[in-house]
């Protein structure tokens, strides 16, 4: 799954993220392109906080994978 999030400015791409997550299965990946500066704290701040794994972070392309 891409979340396209270009464009959109802090908390939205953390806030798009969080609202597609509970549709992956366990172990599966979402890709989440951003632009917003911030998303390059806010998304991996995310991941720890949630648990998540943070597979690449990458010009402004974010992977990130379900644990639980």
């Amino acid at each position: 799954m891409t979340l396209d999030c270009r464009g959109m400015l802090c908390p939205l791409p953390v806030i798009k993220l969080a609202q597609a997550f509970p549709q992956l299965a366990i172990g599966e990946t979402i890709t989440v392109l951003a632009d917003d500066p911030a998303a390059a704290t806010d998304i991996p701040a995310w991941c720890r906080m949630r648990s998540q794994e943070l597979v690449s972070a990458e010009d402004d392309q974010y992977v990130v994978r379900r644990l639980s």
